[in-house]
């Protein structure tokens, strides 16, 4: 457990971790590269980690080394692994694996800690069976441990609910080239969190691979195409640099965040100007992005485009004057924990009014509380409620290592913060 120092005003500079997304997203398709990539700059965490041991798992190289990763696919197709495949709470991977198995030759099962055997990946199971996969939920609960017979996949016209995860078109996208024929994915219902799907193609489009996307409801690859391998550099995490904007805003100071790209697809970029909207000031220059708290006010807010950051703005609104609702994030739900639920808990535990349903969350700043804040093995609750202790004297975090899933070294970053 550990205790958060109060804080006055905040003067600091930080630099932003490199990006889980990137770096998951490059790693699995330069493993179907027919050659050597180095993937530069990436993030070193637990769901990287989960990923390279998979891909070696699968007979691919890779290596860790100082600030990259050596990946390198020894032979023409992938074997399927001996043992199973264990993937922690890393949603990504899991998800990214699920799709990467069905072209290995042989049987795969791909398993995950307690969480991940409750978190749902049915929709993905149901369209790679439509494209001809062998594939099943053990357990028959649409949710891991999965079985999978490898081999190839038919490809050809398919459909796949879209408001659940955008991870589950990714995991289809990425591997879609390599399909038997070409393939057409009609997303069913609005498609969430749509910024996830740019960074794909995004990082498809340079290892050489075409995808048509008409309007975020068709999505169209060409089979044959093949990924070339290339040295790929990782951009700043914004979901990370989230959390340094927020100090400023709540302890009414100035932090600089270093290391972005300021053109980036990632969503969470646009944070800032969320910032912005609650009474912040903003400086952008080449790489930097510099956050000045100001007389902070609630908002109402739909951000489905943003999810990952919509817990850090829940602890920003504590210190709003007014009520703050945040919208359309009912996919929150089936993430490392219920976010909603948690989010609801321990903002309450700081004193909080909040009202929740099944796309929202209503905060409303009440007499603070000092708390034990409960993670619940969730990296993105324990550095979003560190940022409440700036204000609030008596703010614990139980279990703070479980930033190590995507931001290992956040609380001594955040501590060269004072």
């Amino acid at each position: 457990m550990i205790e958060i120092k109060t804080s006055g005003p905040l003067k600091a500079t930080v630099k932003t971790p490199p990006s889980k997304s990137y770096t998951n997203r490059a790693l699995l398709i330069s493993a179907l590269a027919e050659g050597e990539s180095i993937v530069e700059n990436p993030l070193f965490s637990d769901d990287t980690h989960f990923m390279c041991q998979a891909l070696k798992d699968y007979g691919v190289l890779a290596e860790k080394e100082k600030n990259a990763f050596r990946i390198r696919r020894n032979k023409l197709q992938l074997g399927a692994p001996k043992n199973e495949i264990y993937v922690g709470n890393a949603g990504t991977t899991m998800r990214f694996l699920t799709t990467l198995a069905c072209l290995a030759n042989g049987e795969t099962r791909l398993t995950g800690d307690d969480r991940m055997q409750q978190r749902p990946i049915g929709d993905l199971l149901t369209c790679l069976q439509s494209l001809g996969v062998d594939i099943k939920s053990d357990l028959g609960n649409q949710c891991p441990p999965l079985t999978i017979q490898g081999g190839s996949v038919l490809g050809g016209q398919t459909k796949l609910a879209g408001n659940k995860s955008s991870q589950y078109l990714t995991s289809i996208l990425q591997c879609a080239p390599y399909f038997d024929n070409d393939t057409q994915i009609n997303v069913v219902g609005e498609l969430t969190s749509k910024s996830y799907i740019d960074i794909t193609l995004e990082v498809m489009s340079a290892f050489g691979i075409s995808v048509e996307n008409k309007n975020y409801q068709q999505f169209f690859v060409k089979a044959g195409q093949k990924y070339k391998p290339r040295n790929y550099r990782i951009e700043g995490d914004a979901s990370s640099a989230s959390y340094f904007m927020a100090a400023a805003a709540i302890s009414g100071g100035e932090v600089t965040i270093t290391g972005l790209n300021l053109d980036s697809v990632q969503g969470d970029i646009k944070f800032v100007d969320v910032m912005v909207r609650m009474g912040c000031s903003v400086e952008k220059k080449l790489d930097s992005i510099t956050v000045r708290g100001g007389r902070l006010k609630g908002i109402t807010i739909d951000m489905n485009n943003m999810p990952d950051t919509a817990q850090t703005l829940a602890v920003v609104a504590l210190f709003a004057e007014g009520e703050t609702i945040i919208t359309g994030i009912g996919n929150l739900k089936i993430k490392e924990t219920d976010r909603i639920q948690a989010l609801a808990s321990e903002l309450s535990r700081l004193g909080a009014e909040i009202k929740t349903g099944s796309d929202f969350i209503l905060i409303k700043p009440k007499v603070y509380q000092p708390a034990e804040i409960e993670t619940f093995n969730d990296h993105r609750m324990a550095m979003s409620f560190a940022l409440a202790g700036l204000k609030i004297p008596g703010v614990k975090i139980k279990n703070p290592h479980c930033v190590q899933k995507s931001f290992p070294d956040f609380f001594d970053r955040f501590q060269e913060l004072y």
